[in-house]
């Protein structure tokens, strides 16, 4: 499902290109493009997993659903901006779908866990999406409930994932040295409490 060779590709000595994709971080969707909000616990294993997904076009880190302005990672460390670590996927239509890495983000994490992954315990570490279309919307929330009924068959709580649009909602991007550390740093600390359930991709008509 992952598009392995990717991780090889030479690094961009720009830093505001990806590590691995080479394309602007903080690039706006092209004609055939869209962009959404994946929050699934530490962002640095998530951002891996999703640069390494076909047809993704560049990812960012950052902060998303808080209240506090321009927050730093030691601020949101403190649990007190209500931001969840969060991972900007853009990604071309035409090679890959909303609904395709929906299914994948759920996935990648426990979405019953409420606000932690694992040992990352509070509200920074919480399961969110934030769309940017109403048909991502609506994939988003037929997969929350066909995967809620799945888990449900295998003995797990409630899914806990928020799903919201992202109008309104600000993406702070995160400090340089969160932009691909996985990648910079190839040890680095990973966290996916998985569940093991496959989780249906909710194709749209």
């Amino acid at each position: 499902m992952f598009d392995l060779h990717n991780v090889l590709q030479p690094r961009p000595a720009d830093p505001r290109l990806h590590v691995v994709l080479g394309a602007p971080i903080d690039a706006e969707p092209k004609e055939g493009e869209e962009v959404i909000f994946f929050a699934a616990g530490c962002f640095w294993g998530v951002e891996k997993i999703f640069w390494s997904a076909p047809g993704v076009v560049t990812t960012a880190t950052g902060y998303m659903g808080g209240h506090a302005p321009s927050p730093t990672y030691r601020e949101v460390c403190t649990k007190t901006t209500g931001h969840a670590e969060t991972v900007r996927v853009v990604f071309d239509t035409a090679r890959t779908s909303a609904a395709d890495l929906i299914a994948l983000f759920f996935e990648i994490h426990d979405p019953t866990q409420g606000d932690r992954q694992g040992n990352d315990i509070g509200p920074q570490y919480r399961s969110a999406i934030w769309t940017t279309t109403p048909t991502q919307y609506e994939v988003a929330a037929a997969t929350l409930s066909a995967y809620q009924d799945r888990l449900a068959q295998e003995g797990f709580p409630p899914i806990t994932t928020a799903v919201a649009g992202a109008e309104g909602v600000t993406f702070w991007e995160a400090e340089d040295y969160h932009q691909g550390y996985l990648f910079k740093n190839p040890d680095g600390y990973q966290c996916h409490s998985r569940t093991g359930v496959a989780c249906p991709v909710m194709k749209t008509s």
